[in-house]
């Protein structure tokens, strides 16, 4: 019997060509299984793994492990590896841990020593989410007198520091770093000299740096657009500046919309070709802008294509999925609008006050109250919710999955509940 197929399909040539291609698939799957920054590998919060319930006990987490101290901060995880930091005191030890996503054991810890310093009641020494490549990972930690980014390599061993200066704020810190390429850049908006900066993520000499308008501190993590119709955009945003687009490659302003009446906390989201970001004051969001980011200059009158001035997070980041933008309120009231017709399609009220940010994993929204209570609502045009799970302790931190695996961070702990196979 003949073959079914010619034999120039086993070719050499081809058969490179499908090694490569399966390859690149394997590649681009593991990449998409890690969890390396704040909100996942590109800031959206979204995650398309599948068999998390929305139902559970005590019995059904693989493993809970308690932290030493106070911490905010949502992990970070890249294969073998989880990241995830913590503090003592009054700030003047900051931890950063390393342990086994799959057993919580510790495999290592490293200590930071800063200054004693003040906080808002909302927040924690150990507030910002540590950024991994898969080599290395960074941190940040601050203090009056001395701002650190720390880069650790997967041993803990410490390859290097730098110490962008003092930190002046209100409140403390709590922006995360992020990693484009050969850069780890940092966001330093605050009321004192503010500016973002990248460094070469292998040696911590400064690549570029670009100074910015001073007012509030922000407390938003940037991420890199890329919009077919323009080069890699690095996004940031705060009162000063508004929403602001940089050339990641030398820092350079691309476009800014001005400033924002009020201060930045939750980070810019980017869906359906626009870029979302929210101000407010006093626990209420109180402006977004849906913006297009083709533009250049000054672009407040010509690219915001949506705006909205009610029912808005300050804290919580939106969502953006399947042609819907989820807007998460600190107050409990979550809203969902039709990007294609900028239509509120429902607004409803789930109980709590929220300082994470909600996180979507196969069309639902999981968020965590204040009380430390996983709230679950789905990401669809039929608003559904579902019942609170209880953690037994307080909780500002956001979901995190990976590998098959869903981490719930609280004040002092950190569970693992694993997806049904």
């Amino acid at each position: 019997m003949k073959d079914l197929l010619p034999s120039r399909a086993f070719s050499p040539a081809l058969k490179f060509t499908a090694a490569l291609c399966f390859c690149l698939l394997a590649f681009s799957s593991i990449q998409a299984e890690n969890w390396p920054r704040f909100r996942g590998i590109d800031g959206s919060g979204l995650s398309s793994e599948k068999g998390f319930p929305q139902s559970w006990t005590e019995k059904d987490y693989a493993w809970h492990k308690e932290l030493p101290g106070l911490g905010h901060s949502s992990p970070s995880i890249w294969g073998d590896n989880l990241f995830v930091t913590a503090a003592l005191g009054e700030g003047e030890t900051r931890y950063l841990f390393c342990l086994d996503p799959k057993t919580g054991e510790e495999k290592w810890k490293r200590e930071t020593k800063l200054k004693k310093s003040h906080k808002h009641r909302k927040g924690s020494w150990a507030s910002s989410t540590p950024a991994t490549d898969g080599e290395h990972v960074y941190v940040e930690f601050a203090d009056e007198e001395s701002y650190m980014l720390i880069c650790y390599d997967f041993k803990g061993n410490k390859i290097w520091e730098r110490d962008l200066g003092s930190f002046t704020s209100q409140h403390g810190h709590g922006s995360s770093p992020m990693i484009y390429k050969n850069l780890v850049i940092a966001t330093n908006d605050q009321q004192g000299p503010s500016s973002v900066t990248a460094f070469n993520k292998l040696n911590g000499e400064i690549v570029w740096k670009a100074d910015r308008a001073v007012r509030r501190t922000s407390y938003a993590t940037p991420i890199i657009v890329e919009h077919p119709n323009t080069g890699p955009q690095l996004i940031c945003v705060s009162g000063a500046t508004g929403i602001s687009s940089l050339d990641p490659e030398n820092g350079k302003v691309i476009w800014t919309t001005g400033e924002f009446p009020m201060r930045t906390v939750s980070s810019p989201v980017y869906g359906e070709g626009l870029i979302f970001a929210t101000c407010g004051g006093g626990g209420r969001g109180k402006l977004l802008y849906g913006v297009d980011p083709t533009g250049s200059g000054n672009i407040k009158e010509t690219h915001i294509k949506y705006e909205r001035s009610t029912k808005l997070p300050y804290v919580p980041t939106p969502v953006v999925y399947e042609g819907h933008l989820y807007l998460w309120g600190d107050a409990g009231v979550v809203s969902c609008v039709d990007l294609t017709t900028q239509k509120n399609v429902w607004t409803e009220r789930i109980a709590g006050d929220y300082s994470s940010s909600p996180v979507c994993i196969n069309g639902v929204l999981y968020c965590i109250d204040e009380n430390g209570e996983v709230a679950m609502v789905d990401a669809s045009p039929k608003f559904k919710a579902y019942e609170k799970i209880k953690l037994g302790d307080q909780s500002h931190a956001t979901v995190v999955v990976a590998n098959g695996r869903m981490f719930l961070r609280t004040f002092k702990h950190l569970y693992c509940l694993e997806a049904k196979k």
